[in-house]
């Protein structure tokens, strides 16, 4: 009964995306990947799946008055949380989507009603297993804000060492089930467009919904968000002028967060009250370089909204919130993304190819002679240029797409990275003009570049490396004995794999199949024509000529494509 309900349930959401996208100009793509292919009835009215021809005329009017990016943008909007998400999620792909789709993408916000609070009560009592008046002195029912995913209201916790102010992040009841049916929906959607309209591989959306269901399920984990939060804290004990919410664990769980509530302003109220612009931009490159080339543990997205400040005007302190989406990144890969940005100060274009290459993944044989040129030309309009006329964003997301177009597949969590600096630089210009990147960046990269040759980090390099030897050096006696008993008692096999045995296989068949039923008719034939059935013989005979002939013209076919 439950898969009849979902079975329903699903045919009216694809119903509801085939008129959406429709309604913005989309139509064409919805009867590519079968969707609206309903017959109309006789009156000329819609059949049950036919697309209204109301929504088709809009859609027409709408591929003539508005940009394709700005109608994309719309549809993730109509169709709901999970869809915006996915969008939100898409616009950190710079090596996949265009421009002007990321920057419609980046717009996305989350546009919801409030939980009536009748439900975000019982919400926290069911997973809390407490009543609320035992774990709160004061719960407020207006929220002070509403996303896609949770509902933020304050409160004060009781505690062993008194009352405290604490903002309460609940997740929205259903929202879990909602988002899980929607990404069923997501990969079967993405998987029918890559195979029904080809020209979309080059956004590979399996990929991107692939991304998107990593994504989303961490944020639904609120125990998660504490972890990141608490890890943040750690990071930055030594930094005065940064700040992460206390996360109570004992009124946390996977759908209820509770955070110290912290008196900040938003930092563009900040700068209206008079915070001192330099220091505030300077504080948010530390931040985030220091998160992503140090600790390999960032913010993945630190918009305006995430960030509050508080303090003196003069020594402000930032706070980051909403720490559900994190990126992270390895040792290695810390390493090479420094090396991509020393290389970047230097001016040195093939230190650059050298490090994207060895940060991506090869789908193909690449020319690294034509790879080196191409990031050669794509970096002779930033690196000629002065340090701080530099947009270290603008560079990152030409290199991920020359990258992509040599078949370098990116790591997602190298997408993020791109995504925190845009983010971080727009933000830092915006709040001070005058911001040069790199120039503020550099003495940060020269310390992790000191860091990263010290000699406590080279002996310990040096030791495990040893190890290493050490290990290979006492297996391989061992190994190789294995290898010649094998030999000596005649168990050593060899197995050679020829990539054109299946297709010698398959057609050898061919031919065999075909000679057999070609000799079947012609001695059925030649034996009804000797008993005196000659017409029915010759036409038996007739028809293996004309399988034999057949066969032969198909082969001589296949061979000459073959050697085209």
């Amino acid at each position: 009964m439950v898969s009849i309900v979902h079975a329903a349930r699903d045919i009216a959401r694809v119903r509801q995306i085939s008129v959406v996208l429709a309604r913005h100009g989309f139509g064409e793509i919805a009867r590519r990947i079968g969707f609206g292919r309903g017959k109309k009835v006789k009156d000329g009215a819609s059949g049950d799946d036919e697309i209204p021809a109301e929504e088709e005329a809009r859609g027409a009017k709408a591929r003539q008055d508005t940009a394709t990016a700005v109608r994309a943008r719309r549809v993730l909007e109509d169709l709901g949380p999970s869809f915006v998400k996915l969008g939100q999620i898409a616009s950190t792909r710079a090596d996949v989507l265009p421009p002007d789709l990321l920057a419609e993408l980046k717009k996305l916000q989350d546009s919801v009603p409030e939980v009536p609070f009748g439900q975000i009560r019982e919400q926290v009592e069911r997973s809390l297993g407490a009543d609320l008046s035992d774990l709160f002195e004061r719960f407020d029912e207006k929220p002070l804000a509403a996303a896609s995913i949770a509902q933020v209201h304050r409160a004060v916790l009781r505690t062993e060492e008194g009352a405290r102010d604490v903002v309460v992040k609940v997740q929205r009841p259903g929202i879990a089930e909602t988002i899980a049916s929607d990404l069923d929906l997501l990969h079967t959607l993405a998987a029918l467009i890559e195979r029904t309209i080809p020209e979309s591989k080059i956004y590979n959306p399996v990929g991107l919904v692939q991304q998107f269901d990593k994504a989303i399920t961490a944020e639904l984990d609120f125990a998660t968000e504490a972890d990141n939060a608490v890890r943040f804290a750690q990071n930055f004990e030594r930094f005065k002028n940064v700040r992460f919410p206390l996360v109570y664990k004992q009124a946390s769980s996977k759908h209820v967060l509770t955070l110290e509530f912290i008196p900040g302003k938003k930092i563009y109220d900040a700068l209206a009250a008079g915070y001192e612009r330099k220091k505030l931009a300077r504080i948010s490159l530390d931040v985030i370089v220091k998160q992503i080339f140090e600790d390999g543990f960032f913010h993945a997205d630190p918009h305006p909204g995430n960030v509050m400040v508080l303090g003196a005007e003069s020594d402000p302190v930032l706070v980051m919130i909403d720490l559900g989406m994190v990126g992270r990144l390895s040792p290695r890969m810390r390493d090479l993304t420094v090396d991509v940005m020393v290389g970047a100060v230097r001016r040195d274009y093939e230190a650059i190819a050298d490090a994207m290459y060895a940060i991506g993944t090869p789908t193909k044989k690449i020319d690294m002679d034509a790879y080196r040129a191409e990031v050669g030309m794509l970096s002779e309009k930033y690196l000629g240029k002065q340090l701080k006329d530099i947009e270290l964003s603008a560079m990152i997301r030409d290199l991920v797409q020359g990258a992509t177009k040599y078949g370098l597949e990116i790591p997602s969590d190298f997408m993020l990275v791109g995504k925190a600096l845009m983010t971080v630089e727009g933000v830092g210009k915006e709040i001070d003009p005058t911001l040069d990147v790199f120039e503020e960046a550099k003495p940060l990269f020269v310390e992790i570049l000191r860091k990263r040759y010290s000699p406590e980090r080279l002996g310990n390099e040096l030791l495990r490396r040893l190890e290493k030897l050490s290990g290979a050096t006492y297996n391989m006696p061992q190994q190789l004995q294995e290898v010649l008993d094998d030999l000596r008692l005649g168990r050593l096999k060899i197995h050679t794999l020829d990539p054109g045995t299946g297709k010698a296989a398959d057609r050898l068949g061919r031919r065999l199949f075909s000679a057999m039923v070609c000799s079947a008719l012609v001695l059925a034939g030649a034996w009804l024509a000797g008993s005196g059935r000659e017409i029915v013989g010759y036409v038996l005979i007739a028809i293996a000529v004309g399988l034999l002939g057949g066969h032969m013209a198909l082969d001589a076919g296949r061979a000459f494509r073959l050697k085209k």
